[in-house]
């Protein structure tokens, strides 16, 4: 009888041991978290996390599309894990991150373009870093003020947001703070965006690169068809003609391209997360490959080995 006693209470022990706390982090091969990105980014980051979880079963990635600036405050407020921007965090925003206990870390990842779009209407019109400048001070309002193109008629601009990254990006690179004179129009998306160059021929849309830069999907195909991209060119000297270059990969990998920029993806983790992992996998060859594919220029090159065989 006693026996029979004492093996209840080890079972009740063990049973008891059982239903204790368990660990619920994620690690790099299990768990679920938020990401967020600027929307410019998005057939980027949808590339890799899906990637990730076709390696990976056990992982999943929320992924939230927001302008740059609220991608950045839901970090801070720990509401997301990891970040897609094209700007490193402030001393004060990591201080922030510091004080809630957080290891911020920041990856530069690849070399992207904001890309003029407009309608294939349009095909040969080119710009000059300068007449782009004066577009946004107000200076220039006709398509006939451009120096290559053979449209008239007065030019209007067409962003996803009003706190869009290529807007934002733009207005520090061409110095511009007064946007009321401009005739701007805020679509909504960048898939709106696409719809309305299309549907307006006297627009000038700005998208991130990657929307329109895989050509094995079909999806980009759709949305790239009868769209024309601008060449944009550093204004050159007398004796000289201007270069017109584009947010193709070769002139954004070999730095011609006047409006590339970097692009990071930060994370908040203090510990070894999935986070963490998704990082590790972009750094790798195979994330590289990922990133070529979408159109941009990986940090860390893909290398592709080959093997040459002498008879």
């Amino acid at each position: 009888m006693n026996k029979l006693k004492a093996l209840f209470v080890l079972l009740g022990i063990l049973l008891f041991a059982g239903c204790g706390p368990t660990d619920t982090k994620d690690n790099p091969t299990r768990g679920s978290i938020r990401i967020a990105a600027d929307e410019s980014f998005q057939p980027l980051v949808d590339a890799l996390t899906h990637a990730y979880e076709g390696i990976y079963p056990n992982t999943h990635f929320e992924n939230l599309y927001l302008p740059e600036q609220k991608a950045i405050l839901a970090l801070l407020q720990d509401s997301v894990r990891m970040v897609f921007v094209t700007r490193k965090l402030t001393e004060r925003e990591n201080e922030m991150l510091l004080q809630q206990a957080s290891t911020p870390k920041t990856h530069n990842i690849a070399i992207d373009g904001v890309a003029l779009i407009t309608s294939d209407q349009n095909a040969g019109t080119m710009v000059t870093l300068e007449e782009l400048g004066r577009v946004f001070k107000g200076e220039i309002k006709n398509w006939e003020q451009l120096g290559a193109t053979k449209r008239s008629g007065p030019i209007s601009l067409v962003f996803d947001d009003a706190n869009s990254s290529n807007l934002l990006y733009l207005s520090r690179l061409l110095k511009v703070t007064d946007f009321n004179t401009l005739k701007i129009s805020v679509a909504g998306s960048h898939q709106k965006v696409i719809e309305h160059v299309k549907q307006n021929p006297g627009a000038i849309g700005f998208i991130g690169m990657n929307w329109i830069s895989d050509g094995k999907e079909q999806s980009a195909r759709d949305r790239a068809d009868k769209l024309y991209v601008i060449g944009v060119g550093r204004e050159a000297g007398k004796d000289s003609a201007t270069t017109y270059y584009y947010p193709f990969q070769e002139d954004l990998g070999n730095g011609n391209y006047p409006l590339a920029r970097e692009l990071y993806a930060i994370t908040r983790e203090a510990h070894p997360g999935l986070g963490g992992g998704l990082l590790t996998y972009i750094a790798r060859d195979v994330g590289g490959l990922v990133i070529m594919k979408m159109g941009l220029v990986p940090s860390v090159p893909y290398h592709r080995d080959m093997i040459l065989k002498t008879e």
